[in-house]
């Protein structure tokens, strides 16, 4: 998927409005998967900036999640990605938190946050994402990660892994997301 010229015009007037000082992906990112990824965000924040405080008790289409185990998931997604960007830029092996300091709580804890924290934390994790890949040059684009999984990759992957994420993630708040809302080549992901 390449960028029309619509999406071209509209970076270019976002630059120059901006001026100099601001963050932008290096030229050599995956412009399109980031796109995607960031197209993917915020269908999710319309999708939960639709569910009243007390929607967030209901239930989600995985099985035995409520609609806040989704949201603190997809944040947490988004919060283990950065974490593994901001290791790699350092050059240290990304290890997920233990210390008490770092620690991100089990997601069934999480999913106890009152209403107004769920919602801060998606939001404070979407901000840190974009932010580590705002700050990642050419050559990091290239460099070599293994997923929790195990699978080799590379960081080229990452936001189109993240935008399969927070664009299914939307579908499972069950509030109204179709399948046909999602772009084609998230679809077949």
């Amino acid at each position: 998927m390449a960028l029309g010229e619509t999406d071209q015009a509209a970076r270019a007037a976002l630059k120059a409005r901006q001026g100099k000082g601001a963050r932008y992906d290096a030229a050599l990112a995956p412009a399109e998967d980031l796109l995607m990824a960031r197209r993917g965000t915020a269908y999710f924040a319309r999708k939960l900036n639709e569910l009243s405080d007390t929607d967030l008790d209901g239930a989600a289409l995985r099985p035995g999640w409520t609609r806040r185990h989704v949201i603190a998931h997809v944040s947490y997604h988004a919060r283990h990605q950065a974490l593994r960007l901001e290791a790699l830029v350092k050059g240290v092996a990304y290890t997920p938190p233990n210390d008490e300091k770092h620690q991100m709580p089990a997601l069934d804890l999480a999913a106890t946050l009152p209403a107004r924290a769920l919602r801060h934390l998606f939001h404070h994790s979407e901000v840190h994402l974009n932010v580590c890949w705002r700050d990642l040059t050419d050559a990091h684009w290239d460099m070599p990660l293994t997923l929790p999984d195990r699978a080799a990759t590379t960081v080229r992957a990452l936001p189109m892994i993240r935008a399969r994420e927070v664009w299914f993630g939307a579908l499972d708040l069950d509030n109204g997301g179709r399948r046909s809302d999602l772009p084609q080549a998230v679809r077949g992901l």
